[in-house]
């Protein structure tokens, strides 16, 4: 039987970013996964300043990502058809990127290892059992893992979330998004960053996101519950692509690179158990994506490094992470979600855009705030206040864009 002081279950950017900080720390650190890396991910690509910044704070190097580009502004169309252009702080740093999931959670799981953690990948988890002092995992390939601490990093359908008896039954996620990704792109769609604000997909949006060398990964993301049922989704795709506004930023010359993929995306952070016996959830098994934009990897890099800290910090880890990540983004949830059957009203969605939209310092701000640059309830939560909250510098201040 194999001992370690953590195992982390799953090598997504939540399970990585918790196994470089307590590798760097000195701590016995097992990783495992079912998928051999580098792996495919389905995801929208996008790096909100809130991830770019836990990245930053984890000392990892963007030019480990040969996909990764920086964003310096985004195209919004509005459901009347009117685009407008937001644009981020021009200061030091920057506030949105966009990286091929592939790419980055490869580097991620790398730099775990250049830590001193050990990955094995290609191992799923059959079976958990708390004991007194731990957990005893069941892991493919290796046999019984004895832990004194899991962190579960292993997505919304969590096998350890199941096996200690804290499965949510009938939850299939607040939203279901959908993505392709295509080639021999338009200028724009290679360059631009643009948010579609479909009156029938609201409060849901379709995007745009530039990659590298013509490429883009265009998808769409629905709530449940919404006008459009999960099951239609793979109809409605090519109607999608074929809208004319969406049809002109491809380009004629477009072309599928792989087949569309969907997924769903748990938010509902605070509603759902996010500790268990020696363990906690971090990332997608948390439900922690950002209910308002389905946006979920600033959300997993965070969990996953409060729950490094609150491990480190020794005097009851399981109390000092639930207090913790609630501190951080149940807040946050709660304002998202007033605001989803707003935004979800076409002339309330058109009025908001226009509204933002008045100024240079309205679209500059109102960008900073989508793409997470300060919290979404940093008004209405004066402890958070602090100076330069509004006007500080972006992630990675000194590194060339």
């Amino acid at each position: 039987m194999l001992s370690v002081d953590t195992l982390i279950v799953g090598a997504g950017p939540a399970g990585t970013t918790a196994a470089t900080l307590l590798a760097r720390a000195g701590r016995d650190v097992l990783v495992v996964d079912k998928a051999t890396f580098p792996r495919d991910k389905c995801c929208g690509d996008g790096l909100t300043a809130l991830a770019l910044r836990e990245l930053e704070r984890l000392d990892f190097q963007p030019s480990a990502v040969e996909s990764w580009r920086v964003v310096d502004e985004v195209v919004i169309r509005s459901p009347s058809g009117s685009e407008r252009r937001y644009s981020l702080p021009d200061g030091p740093g920057y506030h949105a990127a966009v990286a091929r999931r592939t790419d980055l959670d490869n580097a991620l799981v790398a730099l775990a290892g250049e830590a001193g953690a050990r990955i094995e990948e290609g191992c799923a988890v059959e079976a958990a059992t708390a004991t007194d002092d731990g957990v005893m995992v069941v892991v493919d390939g290796l046999g019984t893992v004895k832990a004194q601490n899991v962190i579960a990093a292993d997505g919304m359908w969590s096998p350890v979330r199941k096996a200690l008896g804290l499965k949510v039954d009938g939850y299939l996620g607040e939203w279901h998004a959908f993505r392709q990704y295509f080639e021999n792109v338009s200028p724009r769609a290679g360059n631009e960053l643009i948010i579609w604000f479909e009156k029938d997909l609201l409060p849901g949006y379709a995007w745009s996101f530039p990659l590298a060398d013509g490429r883009a990964n265009i998808g769409f993301g629905i709530q449940r519950g919404g006008r459009h049922s999960v099951r239609s989704m793979k109809e409605l795709w090519p109607d999608l692509l074929q809208r004319p506004h969406i049809r002109e930023v491809l380009g004629p010359h477009a072309r599928p690179e792989d087949p569309h993929k969907a997924w769903p995306i748990p938010a509902r952070v605070g509603r759902v158990p996010i500790i268990g016996p020696h363990t906690m959830f971090v990332g997608d098994a948390a439900a922690v994506t950002d209910p308002m934009t389905g946006e979920g990897i600033g959300q997993a890099l965070l969990t996953g490094r409060l729950a490094a800290e609150a491990i480190l910090n020794g005097d009851d880890p399981l109390k000092h992470y639930e207090r913790n990540v609630r501190h951080e983004l149940v807040a946050d949830d709660r304002m998202a979600r007033l605001l989803i059957p707003l935004l979800g009203r076409p002339l309330i969605a058109r009025g908001a855009l226009k509204l933002t939209g008045a100024t240079p310092w309205t679209r500059r701000n109102f960008a900073r705030w989508m793409f997470e640059d300060y919290p979404r309830a940093m008004a209405a939560t004066p402890r958070r206040w602090h100076r330069g909250m509004f006007s500080g510098a972006g992630a990675y201040p000194d590194h060339p864009s």
